[in-house]
């Protein structure tokens, strides 16, 4: 196992397989959609297998794989096969939006895929098209049903956006009440592909935890796992937990053991920097498993303290999501 700086464990990457995307959500890119990485400036999934086995020889164990929206990229299932045999890898899992979902859900399951992280960001249909900018929710929902059925640990995400969708927080946490899901309400972030498009983050994880209580008074706070982004709740009774992701507060950064690599191969050891090694250059340059070692070494022994310091370190937040692997 490898330590950052400030004696962290690495032990767990975020894959963006692709920078693009199937859905146009406001908090994520303009309504245009965002200018995409041509191909040739993509990562191939040898490239991607080859930097998973180095990392794993450095102690990552859990690979999270995200986009932009990972099943818009062919040959997806081919290559989660083979990650999935990967020496040292013990959790493999993905983050989808569920609109090209549900066909996979019973490989999914097969090949072992711990846990699908799903977009969802409200119940309702014109509120789903308003947010999302195109009317799939039934497609979603089709997919949220393929996982249950199949036994995956499955976590609704859901950002929590004032005036768009805060009339969903009482609905999608009644979900918990018949369903052994984890439903997680997420601080907005600044990564929509513009710049910063609030100048007050009104919903707080404090305001969102307060206003759940309003809704369950009997609300428990759980003991979280270890590395835990989120602080998880359970009302009394419900099969599933609530979680709040205090993302733009980035309370949780003290436990950190993330690191990403976009879909261009640039590595991020936190969300907020703007990127710290040129991975695909090094691949394409012909640099050995040792040279990668080593590069990635360095680059987690000068890691920001938390995504503050990263922020300080960088001009404005200008990018989408989608292009920084979800």
């Amino acid at each position: 196992m490898i330590y950052d700086n400030h004696n962290r464990p690495i032990t767990y990457l975020r894959l963006a397989v692709t920078d693009r995307c199937n859905l146009r959500c406001f908090y994520c890119m303009p309504e245009e959609g965002i200018k995409y990485l041509p191909k040739h400036q993509v990562l191939t999934y040898e490239e991607m297998e080859r930097v998973v086995r180095v990392l794993a020889q450095l102690g990552v164990h859990k690979v999270r794989i995200t986009g932009g929206e990972p099943f818009v990229r062919s040959g997806l299932m081919g290559f989660l096969h083979r990650l999935a045999a990967i020496d040292g890898l013990t959790d493999v899992s993905i983050t989808t939006n569920g609109v090209l979902t549900a066909p996979h859900v019973v490989d999914l399951a097969a090949m072992g895929v711990k846990s699908v992280n799903l977009s969802l960001d409200t119940l309702d249909r014109e509120r789903f098209r308003k947010i999302t900018r195109r009317d799939e929710l039934p497609a979603v929902l089709k997919t949220l049903d393929a996982l249950l059925d199949a036994g995956i640990q499955t976590k609704l995400n859901a950002v929590v956006m004032d005036g768009q969708n805060i009339e969903d927080l009482r609905p999608l946490s009644e979900l918990t009440r018949s369903f052994p899901i984890d439903v997680r309400f997420i601080e907005e972030m600044p990564f929509n592909g513009e710049g910063t498009h609030y100048p007050v983050l009104y919903w707080t994880h404090q305001r969102i935890a307060d206003e759940l209580r309003e809704f369950f008074p009997d609300l428990q706070k759980l003991t979280d796992s270890p590395f835990s982004t989120a602080a998880t709740y359970q009302v009394p009774g419900h099969l599933g937990t609530i979680g709040i992701i205090a993302a733009f507060s980035r309370t949780f950064c003290g436990t950190c053991n993330r690191i990403r690599l976009t879909a261009q191969g640039t590595l991020k050891t936190c969300l907020y920097d703007n990127g710290v090694l040129d991975i695909r250059a090094m691949l394409r340059s012909g640099a050995s498993d040792t040279e990668l070692i080593a590069a990635f070494q360095k680059a987690f022994a000068h890691r920001p303290l938390n995504g503050f310091e990263a922020e300080q370190q960088r001009d404005t937040v200008t990018e989408s999501m989608a292009t920084i692997g979800g």
